[in-house]
């Protein structure tokens, strides 16, 4: 029964991964700040890339930066001053030798940096891939020089820059997780040792396909009376043993080796004896989703922690639904499952996908996989050499748990849609109600960093910050934690970021700085400001935070500067709203009464407002307001102030400013359809001919006059059920020739695709555009804007979250849909009607349908 059990349990696994879950959004990042809006610190040379490796030396103040062929030095305070450079390049002889097996001569064949480590005060440990035959080498950092020691790096540095690693530097001896053999087909954990080198078997049960991702050390408990070891950590994916199905099952898995191991005597020579590994549990137990492929680990090893906690990022293997999470363990439960847990053995069992089941026969004293302790030493085990031959024997055929490690709370801490979490580090800062929160710092592979807290309201994902401009994947994260220099380094292909941990000074009102609901700010009503409590020096009595956002306590004077604007009869009005939360409802009042923006009169773009066909009964105050909720507290703060004066002037002439790609974040309500417009369903029709666009581009030497903004859907979401119709919108400004183009896949939609033109007072025209569409699978569409003076295109893509249950079901949608058309053409020649009879048609908007 325990077997099928098993069997049917990895089935499921794999089943999930498959086809997938309905799983919630997780928390929107409640504002979302630009490279050019924040402000970061740069590090790049000319002509370097894959700046992957970082470590910190607290003491010196000094980031020490490993990239491809070079190793740098520079102020970890401003990363921007370098302080030192070595290079480390391939010979010639060594290139030629790489690529006449068949790698890449310009890119594989080069030196890699992959493993900084502290080896004393004075020398840093380094390795690099070498052209596939990895090295290592002393840095002397006095003068920053290489000795020239060209050791084997063999099992301590990847031979391939591709491979995966990592390593640590334990009281001068390298403990790494790598591969042992230029194919990548032997991995090893190993400890580089001049006195006892160690290292894992090479059998399948030890290490299957494995991806290494981290390594940390716990050391003992001081205050400890069992005479304890220092204990090693490892973290990584492998292809599961425990299954086996039609592909390989990914399972996250931790791994621990005792420092003090010494090897067998007989039995597991020059080999581990205390190596265990278990599998690490993140799903969500109320959908049954697993995720099983682990990114990166944190340990918090704080001193205010009664133990070590650790944070690891997890994906699922197959992430057809685009999801990350994030998963704490306290460590004594790591420590429970080793020191009491069952082991697994394997096992033969006909017509089972079993391969190993749990192991309920006599376990041998001292226990196997255990460090030498007190209990072992009155025994007369002072070492593992004097361990029996039967502890070794068990130990070698069973390195693998049964029992396995559950996060705390038994689900994620964060779960997040729509990103692949790649790094993590935790940080740990007291606010000023003396609770202690721990911040979450995660990387994406488009270049973002998020921030985020666990509070009483659930988790909060504080801001989203864009590191590296061309979207590239964070390779790595670092935390400087220390007293008043509290920095986040990311290193990419193209070069290091330093981010401070809080942007406190951006907000700029103490409710926005209380909404913030981060931990390291709070308002200063003496500077009216918002300020690091961390650089802030004497009593923090006077200073305002409120982990739950209740910004009650807030007295922000409205000193919002008024814009004034002197328009002419009949023309069209922009006004502008830089409200930065994505969590808050941007409400229009004119004159103190709320806006209907539902209205042909008005229409939000982004969170700015256009007044059409102005008449004087529009002069007067427009408001634009930020409402927040917060646990059912509804905070509103003005965020612009602007004074229309509309006249009967006829050589008036007012700029209306540009819009901008900013102006299209998700918390803006946008009416949607727009009055008096209708649309043909492409529920049924074929796929559209394949036509090639022609951009007129007139000089090709002046900036494009177009101003395009990106597709997105009226619902804001860029994820769709099948065969539901849904509204793809693309907005532009430009001269009055501008015309319109979408593409779906590569190919012009030539129906189901609608335009409104408005002319602003400058002269150009503002498009408004949509496509109407269904879909069966994930497509890319494309909306571009053409005229004489400049072209521009954008692109988005719309993902399919699920398939119809039955014909039935597609069937009802389909006749729901064609009630919509007949619906939406039914007030289309309403609204006509009205607008014919008022004689106001032409004052509105003009219409080119397609």
């Amino acid at each position: 029964m325990k077997m099928l059990n098993m069997a049917l349990n990895g089935l499921f696994i794999v089943l999930v991964l498959s086809f997938g879950t309905t799983v919630a959004f997780g928390p929107i990042p409640r504002i979302t700040w630009e490279q050019r809006e924040v402000r970061l610190t740069h590090f790049q040379e000319p002509g370097i890339s894959n700046y992957s490796t970082l470590l910190l030396n607290k003491i010196k103040d000094t980031l020490y930066i490993g990239a491809r062929e070079v190793i740098f030095a520079v102020n970890s305070l401003n990363i921007a001053e370098k302080q030192h450079e070595v290079y480390w390049k391939v010979t010639e002889d060594k290139k030629a030798k790489c690529s006449e097996k068949g790698k890449s001569k310009q890119t594989e064949c080069l030196n890699y940096i992959r493993v900084l480590q502290l080896l004393n005060d004075t020398v840093l440990y380094v390795c690099g891939t070498n052209a596939f035959q990895p090295t290592c080498d002393h840095l002397l950092l006095k003068t920053f020089e290489l000795v020239g020691k060209n050791e084997d790096g063999k099992g301590r540095c990847p031979f391939d820059p591709a491979q995966s690693y990592t390593s640590i530097m334990v009281d001068g001896e390298l403990y790494s997780g790598t591969s042992y053999n230029f194919l990548g087909s032997e991995p090893i954990i190993s400890r580089n040792s001049p006195q006892s080198p160690l290292r894992t078997e090479y059998a399948i049960p030890w290490l299957n396909e494995p991806s290494f991702v981290f390594a940390d050390v716990i050391r003992k408990n001081p205050n400890s009376t069992d005479g304890e070891d220092d204990k090693i950590y490892f973290f990584f994916t492998e292809v599961s043993v425990e299954y086996e199905f039609f592909g390989k099952l990914m399972i996250p898995r931790i791994a621990r080796v005792c420092k003090g191991d010494q090897g067998g005597l007989r039995t597991l020579q020059k080999k581990w004896t205390s190596f265990l590994k278990a599998r690490l549990i993140c799903s969500i137990p109320e959908n049954n989703f697993i995720f099983n492929v682990i990114n990166d680990v944190f340990i918090l090893k704080s001193p205010d922690l009664k133990e070590p906690v650790f944070y690891a990022v997890f994906t699922p293997q197959l992430n057809n639904v685009g999801l990350s999470a994030v998963c704490a363990y306290n460590m004594s439960l790591v420590e429970e499952v080793f020191s009491r847990g069952k082991y697994m053995q394997s096992a033969t069992v006909e017509q089972s996908h079993t391969k190993w089941v749990r192991y309920s026969g006599e376990i041998p004293k001292p226990r196997p996989g255990a460090c030498i302790n007190n209990e072992a030493r009155a025994a007369n085990y002072s070492s593992s050499l004097n361990l029996p031959d039967k502890t070794l024997q068990f130990v070698k055929d069973h390195p693998l748990m049964d029992d396995s490690v559950f996060p705390i709370t038994n689900r994620p801490r964060l779960i997040k849609r729509d990103v692949n979490y790649t790094q993590i580090v935790v940080d740990r800062i007291q606010a000023l109600d003396k609770t202690v929160y721990d911040v979450m710092f995660i990387s994406t592979d488009t270049g973002a960093l998020h921030k985020a807290v666990s509070s009483e309201n659930g988790m909060h994902i504080i801001e989203e910050t864009q590191l590296f401009q061309d979207f590239e994947p964070v390779q790595t994260l670092l935390l400087s934690s220390k007293k008043g220099k509290r920095y986040i380094y990311a290193g990419s292909n193209s070069g290091v970021v330093q981010s401070p941990v809080a942007f406190c000074e951006k907000h700029s009102t103490c409710v926005d700085c209380v909404l913030a609901r981060d931990p390291y700010c709070a308002w200063n009503p003496r500077k009216a400001s918002c300020v690091a409590i961390f650089k802030e020096h004497g009593s923090n009595s006077s200073l305002i935070q409120k982990m739950n956002g209740d910004a009650s306590s807030c007295t922000d004077k409205d000193e919002k500067v008024k814009e004034n604007y002197l328009l002419h009869f009949g023309g069209t009005a922009e006004l502008k709203c830089s409200q930065k939360s994505n969590l808050a409802q941007v409400i229009w009042k004119f004159q103190n009464g709320v806006l209907k923006v539902e209205s042909p009169k008005y229409r939000l773009v982004g969170k700015a407002l256009l007044i059409f066909n102005l008449s004087e009964g529009d002069s007067g105050v427009y408001q634009c307001l930020s409402e927040e909720k917060v646990k059912n507290k509804k905070f509103s703060q003005v965020i612009a102030k602007h004074v229309l004066e509309v006249k009967k002037i006829s050589h008036t002439t007012t700029v209306s400013p540009t819009l901008t790609a900013a102006q299209t974040e998700a918390s803006s309500p946008i009416p949607f359809p727009p009055t008096g417009t209708s649309f043909l369903s492409c529920v049924g029709t074929g796929s559209p001919s394949s036509t090639s666009t022609q951009f007129d581009v007139g000089s090709g030497t002046e900036s494009p006059a177009v101003t395009l903004l990106p597709p997105f859907l009226s619902d804001q979401s860029q994820h769709v059920n099948a065969h539901g119709i849904f509204h793809l919108i693309c907005r532009a400004t430009g001269p009055s020739d501008v015309h319109v183009i979408w593409e779906k896949n590569g190919q012009k939609i030539d129906v189901c695709v609608s335009v409104q033109t408005h002319v602003l007072p400058d002269g150009k025209v503002y498009l408004f555009s949509w496509v109407k569409d269904t879909l069966r699978e994930s497509s890319e569409y494309c909306c571009s804007f053409l005229s004489k003076t400049g072209n521009k295109a954008s692109k988005a893509w719309i993902t399919v979250d699920r398939q119809e249950a039955t014909h039935q079901e597609s069937w009802t949608r389909e006749l729901n849909n064609w009630k919509s058309v007949i619906n939406e053409h039914d007030q289309m020649m309403q609204n006509w009607k009205k607008a014919w009879v008022g004689g106001s048609l032409g004052h509105l908007c003009s219409f080119a349908l397609k």
